[in-house]
């Protein structure tokens, strides 16, 4: 990270546009850094959260249609909000809670862990390398001329996001588009990630106290992950 800030000076200056909660007053996020990390560890933490997150897929998905869901549906109308068409552009929550109920992707433990936390809480959840970020994370709506490197066709191709698409960002560029649609390239974990950020993102009706539970339970499960993880986080809404 060419600033090289510490984690908690990283979380501190990380923001959200004020034009940002004028669309949904009710966001809140939880930022989370972890340090010390071991990715390609075999983990039984792991293989659990996963089995866990696809009963509870299957569970949620017996009685209610997953856009009925109650946070899928919130962030449903949350893209309406700035013009994305969800049942194009599905939100990440939706994304693998539609995937859980016939078997979560397994990409390695660290990307298993919040990828079934997600599922299991029912929350947007990202993960990035945070040695990889330029700067802090900002929240914040496009212009339309920041750029994104992402994959098109099976190639590296760098991309624009719409004018006022809400989109989360650094000072090299976007980290990722649609608020939780889809992540970049370049701040994507990867075999070499040891220090990690995550971001949870939480619409109204999920409750303060459940987003901090989704937090600590991507904690110490994170913890499982080698002998000197560090966990720090920051929670609040207009941040």
């Amino acid at each position: 990270m060419s600033s090289r800030l510490s984690p908690t000076e990283f979380l501190y200056g990380c923001s959200i546009d004020p034009a940002v909660l004028e669309l949904r007053p009710d966001y809140r996020a939880l930022l989370l850094v972890a340090e010390g990390l071991e990715p390609q560890a075999d983990n039984e933490v792991a293989d659990d959260l996963i089995r866990r997150a696809e009963a509870r897929a299957a569970a949620l998905l017996a009685d209610t249609p997953v856009d009925q869901l109650p946070q899928i549906s919130a962030w449903r109308d949350a893209y309406r909000s700035f013009g994305a068409k969800p049942q194009r552009t599905r939100n990440s929550l939706e994304a693998l809670t539609r995937r859980a109920a016939a078997g979560l992707p397994r990409v390695n433990a660290l990307t298993d862990i919040y990828n079934a936390i997600s599922v299991l809480h029912q929350i947007p959840l990202g993960g990035e390398d945070f040695e990889r970020y330029e700067g802090p994370a900002r929240l914040a709506r496009a212009t339309g001329e920041e750029e994104f490197d992402t994959i098109a066709a099976g190639e590296p191709a760098i991309e624009h996001p719409e004018p006022g698409e809400v989109i989360w960002r650094d000072d090299a560029g976007v980290t990722c588009r649609r608020w939780n649609w889809r992540q970049g390239r370049r701040t994507a974990l990867s075999a070499e990630t040891t220090t990690a950020f995550f971001i949870l993102d939480a619409l109204a009706p999920l409750a303060d106290g459940q987003l901090d539970e989704a937090g600590e339970a991507l904690g110490q499960a994170l913890e499982s992950l080698g002998s000197a993880v560090q966990v720090s986080k920051r929670m609040a809404g207009a941040l």
